[in-house]
């Protein structure tokens, strides 16, 4: 019987972590895959794709697209974006979480028929474009903002059960000691709450950074463009060198004739700028991931279990 069970065990393990690499595998290489395709020179790389490391490395690709005034400054539309909703809307979910998680709000049923409805459904894309525009947001910077304060229900669900496994005898200590909702909030609530706080705002940092719907919809202006917007045009246009170049030549001769060397010796082209514009974008979620890693599991399963 032991043998038995630690042949099954060993089987297990096995298993489990040929499936694991597996998945790390499929996960990683199309990454990976677009990093050395990106720092390879365009003329070569016509020759075939490379699935290990560049046959002929350059930066050229990569310093195009980071030289590029227009990428630099959708770069920080969406980071400044990034960083504004992600902090204010975790703030105001949390807020309207800890108030839906205490037994004496009254309404709770009407919250949670619209929250669960708006879930299922939206009010759909021309009621939205009509709205933002009656409200002036279209085609400004606000149209990033004031849409996106609120998590959605989602994140509420989440945050209540993180909630509802606060003992509740720390909130009638307090009260006793004088506190109000709001002193209970920032200093029983948030500090018990930063692991469900750290996975949330990574999620929510996530999909706006990648986010370029609101670019496409509710915006006009080049100057509002965000960077996967850009991207999204820059891989959709077969003359991604020479758009560039024109805009960086508006700017800077020297850049342009970078360019146009760098395009003429076959070093930069199209499928290069793609590739290390994808990479480029990517990078600062890749970074963001390994220091909020430890409070993914925990900050969404906590509360999940009672004892």
């Amino acid at each position: 019987m032991v043998g038995g069970r630690s042949w099954r065990e060993r089987t297990f393990n096995v298993t489990n972590v040929v499936i694991m690499i597996a998945i790390m595998i499929v996960t990683i290489y199309p990454f990976w895959f677009s990093v050395v395709n990106s720092l390879n020179t365009g003329d070569n790389l016509v020759r075939g794709p490379i699935f290990a490391w560049p046959r002929e490395f350059t930066w050229a690709s990569w310093a195009t697209v980071m030289s590029d005034p227009g990428m630099l400054k959708a770069a920080w539309i969406s980071g400044s974006r990034t960083v504004i909703v992600t902090v204010i809307s975790i703030l105001y979910t949390a807020m309207f979480t800890y108030a839906f998680s205490r037994s004496y709000l009254k309404g709770k049923k009407w919250y949670v028929a619209i929250g669960f409805t708006s879930m299922y459904f939206s009010g759909g894309l021309i009621p939205s474009f009509m709205l933002l525009n009656w409200l002036g947001l279209y085609d400004t910077y606000w149209v990033y903002i004031i849409p996106a304060l609120f998590g959605g229900f989602w994140n509420v669900i989440i945050f209540n059960a993180n909630f509802k496994a606060i003992p509740e005898a720390l909130f009638e200590s307090a009260k006793m000691d004088g506190a109000n909702e709001y002193t209970m909030f920032f200093r029983i609530v948030i500090p018990l709450s930063k692991p469900v706080l750290a996975a949330l705002s990574v999620f929510t940092a996530v999909g706006v950074w990648n986010d370029y719907g609101a670019t496409l919809y509710f915006t006009q202006s080049a100057d509002l463009q965000t960077l996967q917007y850009l991207i999204l045009k820059l891989i959709q246009s077969s003359n991604a060198v020479e758009q560039m170049a024109n805009v960086a030549g508006a700017n800077n001769a020297a850049v342009e004739a970078l360019y146009s060397k760098a395009q003429g010796a076959g070093i930069v082209t199209a499928r290069t700028l793609q590739l290390a514009a994808m990479v480029i974008s990517s990078i600062p979620m890749v970074i963001m991931y390994p220091f909020a890693q430890k409070f993914f599991i925990k900050g969404v399963l906590l509360g999940s279990i009672k004892e």
